[in-house]
């Protein structure tokens, strides 16, 4: 048994990407079964600037190159999630309990036949356009807090 307590938090990155109704791009990912939608996010790599990081991940998941984006905020401090107990050994080889994430804002200045899922590995099997309050009960319950700090740092932008 993995001693959570122990472990760091991954460093990472999010998107909420908005598109010109001010609707944000979900998700839903390949290896989960589950109903649940979830913003662009990742880990960074080894020195990775964090708003590089957030770029690279936009375009690796969804296939939204960085040209059909611009950057309206950046998240002040890093918001946290945990993941639960029984996820903690099997996720990132047991090395980390969550992750700690830099969110952005970014619009979206491209159209929807810029998104292209079938990227070189995809993550998601569909995608669409949701309402900012939306959000909370979208994603997988232990990330609901997550995605409610989200959405009180960009309140002013939504």
């Amino acid at each position: 048994m993995i001693d959570k307590e122990s472990l760091p938090y991954r460093p990472a990155v999010g998107v909420m990407l908005l598109n010109r109704e001010g609707k944000v791009f979900v998700a839903q990912r390949l290896d989960s079964t589950l109903e649940a939608w979830q913003m662009p996010q990742g880990g960074l790599d080894e020195g990775e600037d964090a708003e590089a990081g957030a770029l690279r991940e936009l375009e690796e998941e969804t296939g939204i190159r960085p040209e059909h984006v611009e950057i309206i905020q950046r998240c002040p401090v890093e918001l946290y999630y945990d993941l639960p107990d029984d996820l903690v050994g099997k996720m990132w080889k047991g090395k980390w309990r969550g992750q700690r994430q830099v969110w952005f804002l970014m619009r979206f200045t491209g159209t929807d036949a810029d998104v292209n899922l079938e990227t070189a590995e995809p993550e998601f099997r569909a995608w669409k356009w949701a309402e900012p309050k939306d959000l909370p009960a979208m994603i997988v319950p232990f990330k609901k807090k997550l995605y409610e700090d989200v959405l009180d740092a960009f309140a002013e932008w939504l």
